[in-house]
C-alpha cells in the first residue's frame, strides 16, 4: 500500500522526462532559415528538372534543386542551363510563373509558343506566364544561360501574353547612375514591372528589376536592404567584398567575393558590394530583385 504511490510518481516522472527529451531534440534539430545564402557556381553540380535532357543540363544555384529552396518566397528557381552543341531543352510551361533568361555564353534559339527567336551572348528576354517555351543550340559551341523563375501570387490577374518575345542585347544599353546610389557604380536597367517605363523590357508581374552593375575601382553601391523584396547577386567578373547580413553592432558583414559567387538575400537583409580599391579593378554583377507577396496576396 505504501509503495504504489511511489511507483506512480516515478512513472509520471519518467514520462515527463521522455517528453522533455523528445521536445528538446525536436527543438534542437529545427533548422532556422538563413537570412542570406552563398553559392560558388563553378563547384555546383547538375540536377535533373523538368527542362533537362541528355543535351540540356541544369545547375541549381537557388530555389528548385537547391537544398535550401524552402527559404525562397517569390523565387521559384535561379540557376544556369548549359546546352551541348546542337542540343535542346524540354519544352516547359508555367501558368503562374514568369521567367527571365540572360545568355552568358554562346548562341541559341528561343522557342516561344509557335515563334522562334535567335539568342546570342548578353541577350536577355522575358518569358510570360503560360507560354510554352524551350531553348535550343544552333551552333557547334555550347550555350550557357542564367535562368530565373518567379511565382505570381493567386491574387494577381494575368493579362494576355505578348504574341512574341522581346529580346534585347545588353551591349546596346547605356550605363547610367541610379538615384540614391553612389556614382562609383553604373547600371544597365534590363527588365522591370509592367507599370514601369525605365527598363529595356517592362513586362513583369513580380520582378522589380533585372539589372547589371559596373563597379569602378573602389566603387560600391552601399549596403542597404529591401523590406518587401528578395534579391540575388551573381558576380560575373572581378573580386571584392560582398555585404550580406549584419553584426550585433549594426555593421554589415563583409565576405570575400570572386567571379562565380552568387548570393541570395531575404527581405530586410543587408545587401551590397565593395569593389577592389586598386587601379584598373573592375567588377560586374548581374542582379535581380523580386517582390514578396504581402499578407493580402497569400492564400
Amino acid at each position: 500500500m505504501v509503495k504504489e504511490p511511489k511507483i506512480r510518481v516515478l512513472s509520471v516522472f519518467a514520462m515527463l522526462s521522455a517528453f522533455v527529451a523528445a521536445t528538446w531534440l525536436r527543438a534542437d534539430d529545427r533548422k532556422i532559415d538563413p537570412t542570406w545564402l552563398h553559392r560558388y557556381v563553378p563547384k555546383l553540380g547538375d540536377t535533373e528538372i523538368d527542362l533537362t535532357t541528355a543535351t540540356c543540363h541544369y545547375k541549381p544555384i537557388f530555389g528548385e534543386g537547391d537544398s535550401d529552396n524552402q527559404s525562397m518566397i517569390s523565387v521559384a528557381r535561379f540557376g544556369e542551363a548549359t546546352l551541348s552543341p546542337r542540343g535542346n531543352c524540354q519544352r516547359v510551361q508555367y501558368p503562374r510563373q514568369e521567367e527571365l533568361y540572360f545568355v552568358l555564353e554562346g548562341e541559341g534559339v528561343l522557342q516561344y509558343g509557335d515563334q522562334s527567336a535567335r539568342l546570342r551572348a548578353n541577350d536577355f528576354t522575358y518569358v510570360a506566364p503560360g507560354v510554352k517555351h524551350s531553348i535550343e543550340s544552333n551552333s557547334a559551341l555550347p550555350v550557357r544561360i542564367a535562368l530565373m523563375s518567379f511565382k505570381i501570387p493567386p491574387s494577381v490577374s494575368i493579362s494576355p501574353r505578348p504574341p512574341e518575345p522581346k529580346i534585347v542585347n545588353m551591349d546596346g544599353l547605356k550605363e547610367e547612375t541610379v538615384e540614391g546610389h553612389p556614382t562609383s557604380v553604373l547600371y544597365k536597367l534590363l527588365a522591370g514591372p509592367r507599370t514601369a517605363t525605365r527598363d529595356a523590357i517592362d513586362q513583369a508581374y513580380v520582378v522589380v528589376s533585372l539589372f547589371w552593375m559596373d563597379f569602378a575601382p573602389g566603387g560600391t553601391n552601399f549596403p542597404h536592404h529591401h523590406e518587401t523584396a528578395e534579391e540575388i547577386y551573381l558576380l560575373l567578373d572581378g573580386q571584392g567584398e560582398m555585404a550580406a547580413g549584419g553584426g550585433i553592432n549594426g555593421v554589415e558583414g563583409r565576405h570575400p567575393a570572386q567571379a562565380g559567387d552568387a548570393y541570395y538575400f531575404r527581405p530586410n537583409c543587408t545587401v551590397g558590394f565593395y569593389n577592389e580599391n586598386k587601379l584598373g579593378a573592375k567588377a560586374h554583377i548581374l542582379a535581380v530583385r523580386s517582390r514578396i507577396p504581402l499578407p493580402k496576396d497569400q492564400d
